[in-house]
């Protein structure tokens, strides 16, 4: 079969896990300042989240993103944050995949060679390589959600946390040829921001970042800095818009080549006219409702779509 390529920073194409054992996760919820509970029983969350989930996938592909949704079919072992797919495994055009070291139990499950099987039916995969032996001494590094990859200008920024290894994250960042971009950042309560993407998120022009949570100047500087010197406008956002999901943002591109920046309905609800104005100039913006699943999940629309940048086959 023939194989066409995707480049650029913009995925045309994602993968998303139905959430058919989600829960509020209590090993997450250590270090995942996001996530809250919400008063429905077991039955009502899991309707009104698989109502969102589907709602987002209609939408996405209505407007020409190629979605491929993962019906897990081992329901025997809980899976309460698989419907964020984007931590266990990434994706790169020359047809190679990685899987990642994740910090809680509970998440390893997700991994799923029967998912990549799902991939593989449309899209060429090479090699899968797995660097998740780390694993047992506690170094991790969960994929998109603390690698935040600028692709035009091979640039990956990293936010220091128990979910992404300082060694692992700069050796990882230079064996794919890219410049690794390492910092620390805090909520207002002065709690670790657990993943990189609540924070911040780059696309092709734009560039979306909490910098106040970058608390030392010179890493606020550095960061700042390099977005600026690859040619990004940058969209600051605050404390109170980064617990409202403002940096879970995720550029795609649909068979059009037309570029969409995909967020929440609660991230669009809480920038201003202004930011939205400026994030629109060169690609739509596309909210989703799933107030339950970041709610509950601690994460947003972003951390639910893993990005299929494999070759497609024709």
């Amino acid at each position: 079969m023939a194989c066409i390529m995707n480049t650029l920073q913009s995925a045309s194409a994602v993968l998303m896990v139905r959430p058919t054992t989600f829960c509020f996760n209590e090993q997450t919820a250590v270090t995942n300042a996001f996530q809250s509970h919400v008063d429905l029983d077991q039955g009502q969350l899991r309707q009104r989240v698989n109502q969102e989930f589907d709602a987002m996938v209609a939408e996405l592909r209505r407007n020409g993103i190629s979605v491929t949704v993962f019906e897990d079919p081992d329901t025997t072992v809980a899976k309460p944050d698989a419907v964020f797919p984007n931590n266990w495994f990434s994706t790169w055009p020359n047809g190679d995949m990685y899987l990642y070291p994740m910090a809680t139990e509970s998440r390893r499950n997700e991994r799923s060679y029967a998912a990549l099987q799902e991939l593989a039916r449309t899209h060429k995969i090479r090699r899968v390589t797995d660097i998740t032996e780390s694993e047992k001494y506690g170094l991790n590094l969960e994929s998109t959600g603390v690698m935040i990859f600028d692709h035009n200008n091979k640039v990956v920024y990293g936010c220091l946390s128990e979910r992404c290894d300082d060694s692992l994250f700069i050796s990882h960042a230079i064996d794919l040829g890219y410049e690794p971009i390492v910092f620390h950042a805090y909520d207002k309560a002065g709690t670790a921001v657990y993943h990189t993407n609540v924070m911040m998120g780059v696309a092709s022009s734009t560039a979306t970042i909490c910098a106040e949570a970058i608390t030392d100047p010179a890493e606020r500087a550095l960061v700042l800095g390099k977005l600026k010197q690859t040619g990004h406008q940058v969209i600051e956002i605050t404390q109170e818009q980064m617990a409202q999901f403002c940096g879970n943002v995720l550029e795609l591109q649909n068979n059009q080549g037309q570029r969409f920046l995909a967020m929440s309905q609660t991230a669009y609800d809480a920038f201003s006219d202004e930011q939205r104005a400026v994030m629109s100039q060169d690609k739509a913006l596309l909210p989703f409702d799933i107030s339950i699943i970041e709610t509950v999940g601690g994460g947003s629309v972003r951390c639910m779509l893993g990005e299929v940048f494999l070759p497609i086959l024709v």
